[in-house]
């Protein structure tokens, strides 16, 4: 985990806490690296409820409940589907906000994006934002840069919903 993540992290951290709201992740290509993020922190425990690391498509269907239809149509690395896995992860683990992450970090890829293509979803029940990463800058590169930029997402929408937390 590199340093802005801890970073990140430690400005998260307290806006769940005092907000008493709880988040929850659905990581694919990054395989646990947001989630091992957001629990570096002391007492993330309270905030934190769990993830789930859907690296196949067979686990996003059974877990998380993303249709396989859906998977077959738009490809897995797709906005539909990571929107799906967003709402699976919100109501498997019962939780206020959840992060979800699909992609290609390569070297491989697939028929429906090239390398480098990362769909990252952050919300709740009323709001999902939704972003699309290209570029290939290597695995780890691309790694680091989605888990960099899933928790700024995360951390954007709480500062939205919860301005006097941040302090």
């Amino acid at each position: 985990m590199n340093v802005e993540s801890k970073i990140l992290s430690r400005e998260i951290s307290p806006i769940l806490w005092k907000a008493g709201v709880t988040v929850s992740t659905a990581e694919s290509c990054t395989a646990g690296q947001i989630s091992a993020a957001l629990t570096c922190v002391p007492g993330s425990s309270s905030y934190f409820q769990g993830g789930v690391v859907c690296y196949s498509n067979d686990v996003k269907v059974k877990m998380l409940g993303v249709p396989q239809d859906m998977i077959n149509d738009f490809g897995a690395v797709s906005e539909p589907v990571v929107r799906a896995m967003l709402e699976g992860a919100l109501k498997a683990f019962e939780t206020t906000y959840a992060v979800a992450v699909t992609g290609f970090a390569g070297p491989g890829a697939g028929p429906e994006a090239p390398v480098g293509t990362i769909w990252i979803a952050v919300g709740s029940e009323k709001d999902v934002n939704v972003v699309k990463l290209e570029g290939d800058d290597g695995r780890d590169v691309n790694l680091a840069r989605a888990t960099h930029m899933a928790l700024q997402m995360l951390l954007d929408i709480l500062k939205k919903d919860f301005p006097a937390e941040e302090e």
